[in-house]
């Protein structure tokens, strides 16, 4: 049996490890091998890597793709993209959702794993429908959580909907390494009895240190397609380690079509960039053990790593075990969402400042009102109505979805920026981080008005 393998070491991996701090520099000399390693696709974009490209690496996003997909040209690139929200903390009108699809597909995108952050499908569907008018491959994406709310049954349920939407493909999304090996054979196997078609995918952490004992498991059940990262950048709070995984799976008879030599060259070739970043302290040694408690408290890798650099800045890493020790409290306020982003990050933030202000909700952040009011979907379970008649009233709360209340932003937009955006990628990304996308541009025109003056200098010399 074929076991397909994505390698997350170009996104998810380094967004859990290093709080996705890695530039386009520190991997450009692997590309080739990467793509012909035998992979099933290369997890690259999407996620946090949009973010941090315009405000920490001084890198256009659009054009990393890009030049990611003229070297891979083999292996299918691969996305998250969190649905109504993209690539944001907030959710989107359709006209800005659909062109952000088309265009990630024309720059070189070809599977887009579609997500919402409270498994609210009404928020995925527009993104669904628009990468499949695309050409490409459209996989669902179930968040996956524990809660009184959420059952086996309910996840199959999911599965079905999905299915029924058209999707190429679903995928587990366990993004805290909470799924145990026997819940993860049997959700798989529960999914694959109720007749699923297409092709399902187990994505989860080794944060717990479950995480390769669960992927066998999912593996055994009939899963089609697993996650992992490169030994070098695996481990810790980012996935079970692709050559870990591919040589056992291989005694137990499985074909995952690897190249185990690539994958050494792959490995050592990350030796150095990961010794860097820990000499910088950008990776820091606390998300690379094993916390057993997440699995009380559900945060996944890339929340851990942001909790603690937020922390650390405020120079408030001594609240780190009350604010964890806090999530769990919070996200029952909250109809236990799945903490994933922008969920997560919520969540964790009003953890912090309930922590650091010594009072519970002393101060609720503008994106918890938001989502009290209903802006990002349906809670899977009861939210606490004190809360919400604290920010609003009953007038003010989102019937329905609440895209469908907003007005296209795309065109306006365009108009406004004039020749500061060049292209329509540069709107969009404008769109997803104004203030962090204006700076960018800034900094894109001196950087080239510089480098003209220096070539007028070189030549008058």
């Amino acid at each position: 049996m074929k076991v397909k393998i994505t390698e997350t070491v170009l996104r998810d991996s380094q967004q859990s490890l290093i709080a996705t701090r890695m530039p386009f520099s520190d991997f450009e000399g692997i590309l080739e091998t990467l793509d012909n390693a035998g992979y099933y696709s290369l997890e690259c974009w999407g996620g946090a890597t949009f973010d941090s490209c315009l405000r920490y690496l001084d890198e256009d996003p659009w054009e990393r793709l890009r030049k990611i997909k003229a070297v891979c040209k083999k292996t299918p690139l691969q996305m998250l993209i969190r649905g109504q929200n993209i690539l944001g903390y907030k959710h989107y009108p359709d006209d800005v959702v659909r062109l952000f699809c088309r265009k990630a597909a024309e720059n070189g995108m070809d599977i887009f794993r579609i997500f919402d952050a409270l498994n609210d499908f009404r928020n995925i569907e527009v993104c669904i429908d628009e990468v499949k008018k695309c050409g490409k491959h459209a996989q669902g994406c179930i968040c996956y959580t524990t809660s009184p709310v959420h059952t086996i049954e309910k996840y199959v349920e999911m599965c079905k909907e999905l299915e029924s939407m058209g999707v190429d493909s679903i995928a587990i999304k366990d993004m805290a390494g909470i799924c145990s090996p026997k819940e993860a054979y049997d959700l798989v196997k529960a999914i694959k009895d109720a007749k699923i078609k297409v092709p399902l995918f187990f994505h989860t952490h080794h944060t717990t240190g479950m995480g390769p004992m669960t992927l066998l498991k999912a593996v055994e059940a009939g899963v089609d397609g697993i996650d992992c990262a490169i030994s070098t950048m695996a481990g810790g709070t980012s996935q079970p380690a692709t050559e870990t995984m591919a040589y056992t799976l291989k005694q137990f008879g499985y074909d995952s079509g690897l190249d185990m030599d690539k994958l050494k060259e792959i490995a050592d070739f990350f030796v150095p960039v990961r010794k860097k970043f820990l000499d910088n302290g950008t990776l820091n040694p606390t998300v690379m053990g094993i916390k057993a408690d997440i699995l009380k408290y559900q945060v996944p890798g890339g929340m851990l790593s942001n909790m603690i650099a937020n922390l650390k800045d405020m120079k408030a890493l001594d609240k780190f075990d009350a604010a964890l020790a806090e999530i769990p409290a919070v996200r029952k306020d909250m109809g236990y969402p799945p903490l994933v982003t922008p969920l997560s990050q919520m969540v964790g933030n009003q953890a912090v400042q309930n922590v650091l202000l010594g009072e519970r909700y002393k101060n609720i952040s503008k994106e918890i009102k938001a989502y009290l009011r209903g802006e990002y979907g349906r809670a899977p379970g009861e939210v606490n109505q004190e809360l919400i008649d604290r920010c609003w009233k009953p007038e003010e709360l989102v019937q329905g979805r609440y895209a469908d209340s907003l007005e296209p932003a795309f065109e306006k937009t365009k108009k406004e920026l004039g020749d500061k955006a060049r292209s329509d990628e540069d709107v969009l990304s404008y769109i997803a981080f104004p203030q962090v996308a204006e700076k960018f541009f800034q900094s894109r025109e001196e950087k080239e008005s510089n480098t003209v003056n220096y070539t007028i200098e070189k030549k008058e010399d």
